[in-house]
């Protein structure tokens, strides 16, 4: 416990402590991010904010994380995930301060990279690992074998998930706050449940990279995670799900990610189909903001659904393996 306690600790302490000069070193290049046109009005005013903080959250996590664990084949494949996923998402964020628009890389890219880390990740966990191609069902208590189709339920649960912690990377400190939330689920599921020590550590470090990036993230935000930071955690919280087989858990234990994803879901099907919009814009935290809710309402009232769901997600965990 003391290591994985260090961990979490020294993550945030250096996400705190480096923080403040590579705010400074972006705000020299100009690294600042661009607003899309058709976003909330008072969105306009956060445009040059220095993006792409989700650097110096992987570098927070990755120092304790190297140092301390004991380098287990699902720690390092969660890691390396984390880390793939975070390049993906600095090609796009250095894109867009590129072509000064809020369009990144092409779709097919996205596509093609988030295949092969997910290929990486289902070869990690089934001939590294020794976990089985088998999904488990907690609710009921039932394995379905998937055989050669579970590579494509990783794909799904990468994909989903980091789209998911991309669309909720909307208002300050909201995907962050979120992300430190499930991460703590995780904790509990890989530490006091299953004994899995190094997940338990990795899980520590990404809660505190998140915390330490909340100093500066949270309202008025002096940084933004941009893309290399919301696919970051996204990828890590799949990759972890994956490594605990709980990735249709992770629709409860991500409940608030889910709420999202969904509302945009609902938002283009509804417009497609009937030419209607169900909610003032999509993802729905924005919904509430054309509401003349305030961002600060907005983005506790959102922490306290992710906390419930982890909550409930954890509990429903636990009781599958008593």
């Amino acid at each position: 416990m003391g290591k994985i306690l260090i961990a979490g600790t020294a993550s945030l302490l250096i996400c705190i402590f480096l923080s403040p000069k590579f705010i400074s070193f972006l705000r020299e290049r100009e690294f600042g991010q661009n607003i899309r046109p058709e976003g909330p009005e008072g969105h306009h005013e956060k445009a040059g904010t220095p993006t792409m903080g989700g650097i110096i959250i992987l570098v927070a996590i990755a120092a304790p994380f190297l140092i301390l664990s004991s380098h287990t084949a699902q720690a390092l494949g969660v890691f390396g995930v984390a880390v793939a996923c975070g390049l993906l998402g600095f090609f796009d964020d250095y894109t867009k301060i590129v072509r000064r628009r809020s369009l990144g890389l092409r779709a097919r890219t996205k596509l093609i990279v988030t295949v092969a880390i997910s290929l990486g990740l289902w070869w990690v966990a089934t001939e590294q690992a020794d976990l089985s191609n088998a999904l488990r069902l907690r609710v009921v208590d039932y394995n379905v074998d998937l055989g050669i189709f579970y590579p494509v339920l990783i794909y799904l649960v990468v994909a989903g998930t980091t789209s998911a912690v991309n669309l909720t990377d909307g208002l300050d400190g909201l995907a962050a706050g979120c992300a430190a939330i499930v991460l703590l689920a995780f904790i509990g599921i890989t530490f006091i449940t299953t004994g899995q020590r190094d997940l338990a550590l990795l899980s520590a470090c990404l809660v505190g990279g998140c915390i330490g990036f909340l100093w500066f993230n949270s309202f008025p935000a002096q940084i933004f995670m941009g893309d290399t930071g919301s696919l970051a955690l996204g990828g890590a919280i799949a990759a972890l799900a994956v490594m605990t087989k709980t990735e249709i858990l992770l629709i409860i234990l991500g409940g608030i990610f889910v709420i999202e994803a969904l509302s945009v879901a609902i938002q283009v099907f509804s417009f497609q189909a009937f030419r209607k919009r169900v909610f003032l814009m999509a993802p729905i935290h924005h919904h509430f903001e054309l509401q003349a809710w305030s961002e600060t309402k907005i983005i506790l009232r959102f922490w306290i659904v992710a906390a419930a769901c982890s909550a409930i997600g954890f509990t429903i965990y636990q009781n599958s393996i008593s």
